[in-house]
């Protein structure tokens, strides 16, 4: 059985979003309902939550785990970039809250049969959405070596990108390339035992590499920030947990971009959590929280 989910930062999530008694809350990354939980709670159950998730497994936790939370809930699978155009057809005057938990849900590492984590060999899936989509194995078989390399390079900070690319495609050639044990020997072949970082398994970069390309995690994530923010009341707040550079990056550049129209920022630096909730949850480690606020007066043009 997977291990009960620990939201991220759930108490600076708190303090920065602040839910008021009544306020509309949007999720767009669900999950297991942690956060989403709490911050309908702080409205004293008169609140209203909508809840996204891409993948359907989460969707359903996120809905058991809030069984008996008092106020209005609706759950969506939808992915979080259609939660604008969402808002705008089922709730015009805007929401009061909005947030984006932008990690990988502990359960996809824990489910061997997602093919997210290495220590297992499985079919090479990694599909938030089972239902959609392209699959590791097949993204894997079908793209250039330049491809390979530079999203080994530019999504996991790969140094040996070229030679990983390089020994994925002769494994492919033989057929070779369909399980995560497939992709775990193409890292091993590829970086000599001498040069192995000690303080990570060899294959974690190229697993997350590949994880960001199959769900299209940086693909207009800044404009979807942007466009969320945009769906805010006066005065509504919106907070994004980040996991990895690119993302953060792209968090900032929305957040200054939405500074420049007047909203407000609530964190002019990521938050990082404390080093107890590391020692607690180690996943949370790499976690960078970045909030905003939208003014009365700010230019939407």
């Amino acid at each position: 059985m997977a291990r009960e989910h620990q939201p991220v930062m759930l108490s600076e999530v708190l303090e920065l979003l602040a839910p008021a008694s009544g306020a509309v809350i949007v999720d767009g990354t669900v999950g297991h309902g942690g956060h989403a939980k709490a911050l309908l709670e702080a409205t004293g159950g008169t609140g209203t939550l909508v809840a996204f998730d891409l993948d359907a497994a989460m969707l359903r936790r996120a809905e058991e785990r809030l069984v008996g939370t008092a106020g209005a809930k609706r759950f969506l699978h939808l992915d979080f970039r259609a939660v604008p155009d969402w808002v705008h057809d089922n709730m015009p005057e805007g929401v009061d809250v909005a947030l984006l938990d932008l990690g990988v849900n502990l359960e996809h590492f824990e489910d061997a049969s997602r093919g997210f984590s290495f220590l297992e060999d499985a079919s090479l899936d990694m599909r938030m959405d089972r239902s959609s989509g392209e699959t590791a194995a097949a993204w894997l078989n079908r793209a250039s070596a330049d491809e390979i390399r530079n999203a080994l390079r530019e999504l996991g900070g790969e140094r040996h990108a070229t030679a990983i690319a390089k020994r994925i495609i002769e494994r492919r050639a033989r057929g070779r390339m369909k399980t995560t044990f497939d992709l775990v020997e193409a890292v091993l072949e590829a970086i000599p035992a001498r040069l192995r970082e000690k303080r990570i398994p060899p294959a974690t970069r190229t697993f997350q590499a590949v994880r960001i390309v199959v769900n299209r995690e940086l693909e207009g994530l800044e404009e979807a920030c942007i466009a969320i923010a945009e769906t805010l009341k006066p005065c509504g707040r919106m907070a994004v947990l980040a996991y990895h550079s690119g993302e953060d990056r792209a968090v900032k550049r929305a957040f200054r971009s939405l500074s420049e129209r007047g909203y407000t920022l609530l964190t002019r630096k990521p938050v990082r959590p404390s080093p107890a909730e590391v020692a607690a949850n180690p996943s949370a480690r790499s976690a960078r929280l970045r909030a905003i606020q939208r003014n009365h007066n700010e230019d939407l043009s």
